[in-house]
């Protein structure tokens, strides 16, 4: 067994796309921790849909074994996300560490995220221990970013580690820099178990497989160990590590990082950020855990056959144990059924959800246009939080209505700042501050309403930049703000899917430009479908999806006109029953089509 003082656990943290999965594979390559004829790029995303888009998504351990000067040391490395959308998989992982590897592009230099990880790991005091990598590319910038990193983060240019993943040069001084510079847990092997909750999974056949980090004591096959969270005490069947992959141990001690299995069939036992300890008086006292994830974004997911519901109720419940920033309530909908009203932390992550929800369960889904979440103060003096727009009750109601907004950070070149500063103006920005951390790249602060910047804006800021902009937001609060409920009314039914919130002063547009949209996604009935926007009781925009028209008199050749005029009043009469009990079909496409309006100014 390793002891504490030659154990290091440290995190991958950077922008999206600047090689920790590559890095990654060089340290495990370097170790021989994984056979050279098992060996792969992207060892650690495993899952499909991660090697599909080249991005990770879920955080990854796994332990190394290095021998330096003689000593056999334990690296225990996480590999994190880079998206914004999964920061909270970042949190996660910087709790069960000491050191943080901050990986910078030796081309693109300090971007958004690297700026927002770095000070993450700082507030978690965490020793940062600074890596260029790419240094091999053609047109790499190597002094020039250490210097952008010098002036954004504080970072001494001497400590800098230079690498490149692709090549392995520079990796064998990078895991000596992780014995000598990253310090060793504190913790006593001897001492009552604690260990922190910092991810799960669901196998079929095994139940819930809990990952932890050991802060005191140990852990053994066959101890009674205790959730002090949940209450509930289980027996350890298997202890182990990861070496990529599940490796049974005899015991796991303090310091250390693996994964417990105690036949935990009920998927409501395990919760992120729970402490294990043992039963009775003797257990250690509860660790503080993780802060709750702040969900930004909030769509319906309902089965497009509602034969489907309970299989899609329990893919969800296997999805959120082990990603708890994902949150689900039942809901209904007049157009849809029955279906979940889903929590996010962004466009992204609901998207990916979406997707494992389909690959994994095999479940054909509709979705309802994402919205942000809204606090209203009504008459009665109730704080209500509007998660969809159908909550929002009757504008005599409200006192108050309050929007979110975020603090979002912008690295750019100097030569699009004006550009930026247009777009942000456009979508009701306040300019907090600019920074320059370089003489030809900067950094620009805004607050911004959070429905402006996860629908396009940053679409819209890679088009106009040529791809040269990078942003990271944070939550800062509730602020007011003039809104209504726009109601879409089809063929004079509300269609309570197609609702939004939105500013009372752009409400004309969006109505407008909703019922154009819907006006061309909508399908041609035997009968005209009346297509309206309305605030309240008041009709704001229309437009009319004309019926498909039948040649009735196509056989009628000369003879008496009254016999045509007949035929054509009958048809008239027949549209009209048609349509006071005719059902109109919405596509799937319809109820995504009000985020194409969102921001068209035309």
């Amino acid at each position: 067994m390793i002891e504490c003082d030659h154990i290091r656990n440290f995190c991958i943290i950077a922008h999206i796309d600047h090689g920790k999965s590559t890095l990654a594979d060089r340290l495990l390559e370097a170790t021989a921790t994984v056979n050279p004829r098992l060996m792969k790029d992207q060892l650690l995303d495993d899952m499909e849909l991660e090697r599909a888009r080249g991005i990770t998504i879920k955080a990854r351990a796994v332990a190394m074994q290095y021998a330096q000067r003689g000593e056999l040391f334990e690296l225990n490395l996480i590999d994190t996300p880079g998206h914004v959308d999964f920061q909270y998989e970042v949190s996660r992982s910087l709790a069960c560490c000491e050191g943080a590897m901050l990986l910078v592009d030796a081309f693109q230099g300090v971007e958004a995220q690297s700026v927002a990880s770095a000070y993450a790991a700082m507030e978690h005091d965490l020793r940062i221990l600074p890596v260029i990598n790419k240094i091999d590319l053609k047109h790499a910038r190597v002094d020039e970013v250490a210097e952008e990193m010098e002036q954004s983060l504080g970072i001494d240019p001497s400590e800098i580690i230079k690498v490149s993943a692709k090549t392995g040069v520079g990796v064998p001084e990078l895991l000596q820099a992780i014995c000598t510079r990253i310090p060793a847990p504190q913790g006593d092997p001897h001492g009552a178990l604690q260990a922190m909750v910092f991810d799960s999974h669901y196998d079929e056949f095994r139940g819930a497989i809990t990952y932890v980090r050991l802060m005191n004591g140990r852990v053994t096959r066959g101890q009674k160990i205790r959730f002090l969270g949940g209450g509930t005490t289980h027996e350890v069947l298997e202890v182990g590590q990861f070496a990529p992959h599940k490796r049974p141990c005899h015991e796991l001690q303090a310091g250390q990082v693996g994964y417990l299995v105690c036949n935990i069939k009920s998927l409501d036992m395990v919760h992120i950020g729970d402490t294990v300890s043992v039963p009775g008086e003797g257990a250690a006292p509860a660790l503080t855990g993780y802060q709750p994830p702040q969900r930004m974004v909030y769509c319906g997911l309902y089965p497009s056959d509602g034969q489907d519901f309970s299989e899609l109720r329990e893919a969800l419940e296997k999805l959120s144990i082990n990603d708890p920033s994902f949150d689900f309530q039942p809901e209904t909908s007049d157009a849809l059924g029955f279906g979940f009203r889903c929590g996010f932390l962004g466009l992204l992550h609901m998207e990916i959800i979406q997707q494992r929800l389909e690959q994994e369960a095999n479940i054909d889904l509709v979705q309802t246009a994402p919205n942000v979440t809204y606090q209203v103060t009504t008459r009665q003096g109730e704080e209500l939080e509007i998660h969809r727009p159908q909550e929002v009750p009757d504008a005599g109601d409200i006192v108050e209505f309050r929007q979110p907004l975020v603090r979002v950070n912008f690295v750019l070149p100097s030569e699009n700042i004006g550009t930026l500063m247009k777009l942000c103006q456009d979508r009701r920005g306040v300019h907090r501050a600019t920074e320059y951390i370089s003489p030809t790249r900067a950094m620009l602060r805004y607050d911004l309403p959070l429905a402006e910047v996860i629908y396009d804006l940053h679409d819209k800021l890679k088009s106009a930049t040529r791809g040269y902009v990078t942003m990271d937001y944070e939550l800062i609060g509730y602020f007011p703000a003039d809104l209504v409920r726009l109601d879409i009314l089809v063929n004079g039914t509300r269609v309570d899917a197609l609702s939004i919130i939105c500013e009372k002063a752009d409400a004309d547009r969006r109505g407008r430009a909703i019922t154009r949209k819907l006006k061309s996604e909508i399908d041609r009935h035997m009968f005209e479908v009346a297509v309206q926007a309305a605030i309240g009781s008041r009709v704001i925009a229309r437009e009319t999806v004309p019926a498909m028209r039948k040649n009735v008199t196509a056989k009628c050749y000369g003879g008496d006109i009254t016999r045509k005029r007949k035929l054509w009043a009958k048809q008239r009469e027949g549209k009209k029953r048609m349509k006071s009990i005719g059902r109109v079909d919405i596509p799937q496409k319809a109820f995504m089509a009000v985020l194409d309006t969102g921001n068209d100014k035309k």
